[in-house]
């Protein structure tokens, strides 16, 4: 009789577990996160010796060819890292930015992957790995498509102010440190061990700032950007000037094809530069 018994129970709770299952009560492996899905912007570089005036401001040839205005729109640009780069190094950036019209500071938290041998999915995947996937609605990814080089730049964007500024001014460095611990995503502050990002932020120091100008046109059904740069020089004895035009799509296949559009285009003009932007490194380098 107990064995009976036992057998019933023993049956009750297959059966039971079986109708849990098929009525979807049952606790189900949870699905690992898909990889975020990028926007894609192409930048390349233009010959600024072809492009600027004695100005350095761009030619009417240049402007009339997008259809931009005259008007511009400033940007005032500055990172902040240790002396070491510690933060830079972990392939990260946090930087300050007030964009002329706009009132509050614009804060980003960046961290780049190289995408190697075109694997954009690889550098997804790797990032994905590392805690970066599609449920991140707070963070954008985003393949900066150069020249050459691809790179993934997954980026948490904030807004901060501070009293006592005005027009295009930054930040001092204690309001500036203020502004990025104060806003850090943990993602950033945790990267290597719990509080490391804002632990370096509290050690860190300016570097910049760079005041850049934004011109806005059209290029082949492309909202086309150009901007134009200047940065320490490398020896530290003056400014070189960098200028970069870049769109940004939805479309892998757009980017590619507009990519290699704009490069002929360019480089039938006579203003194309062959090489891959590296601003924000060459601002790291010498300031």
């Amino acid at each position: 009789m107990l064995k009976k018994n036992a057998m019933t129970v023993v049956l009750v709770a297959v059966v039971g577990t079986s109708l849990l299952a098929s009525l979807g009560g049952a606790p189900q492996p949870v699905a690992a996160a898909s990889n975020m899905v990028p926007n894609y912007e192409v930048k390349l570089l233009l010959n600024p010796s072809a492009v600027l005036g004695s100005d350095f401001k761009l030619t009417s040839s240049v402007k009339s060819a997008f259809g931009m205005p005259d008007s511009v729109t400033k940007m005032n640009v500055e990172f902040l890292d240790t002396n070491a780069k510690d933060i830079y190094n972990n392939g990260w950036s946090p930087r300050i930015r007030k964009t002329e019209g706009e009132n509050d500071f614009e804060l980003t938290y960046k961290k780049r992957y190289a995408v190697i041998d075109n694997d954009i999915n690889g550098a997804l995947t790797l990032a994905n790995q590392q805690g970066f996937d599609s449920g991140d609605t707070g963070y954008e990814a985003q393949v900066e498509w150069g020249y050459q080089k691809k790179t993934l730049s997954i980026t948490r964007p904030k807004t901060g102010s501070k009293s006592g500024y005005s027009g295009m001014d930054l930040p001092n460095l204690t309001d500036s440190r203020s502004l990025l611990i104060n806003n850090a995503p943990d993602k950033f502050n945790n990267w290597l061990y719990s509080g490391w990002g804002t632990s370096k932020l509290a050690s860190s120091r300016v570097y910049g700032p760079v005041l850049a100008k934004r011109s806005i046109g059209t290029w082949s059904g492309q909202q086309l950007y150009i901007e134009v740069w200047p940065i320490l020089n490398a020896t530290g004895t003056g400014t070189e000037y960098i200028v970069e035009a870049s769109f940004k799509t939805n479309s892998e296949s757009t980017a590619s094809t507009k990519h290699d559009e704009l490069i002929t285009y360019l480089q039938n003009k006579g203003w194309f530069l062959a090489q891959d932007s590296l601003k924000t490194q060459l601002i790291m380098d010498r300031y």
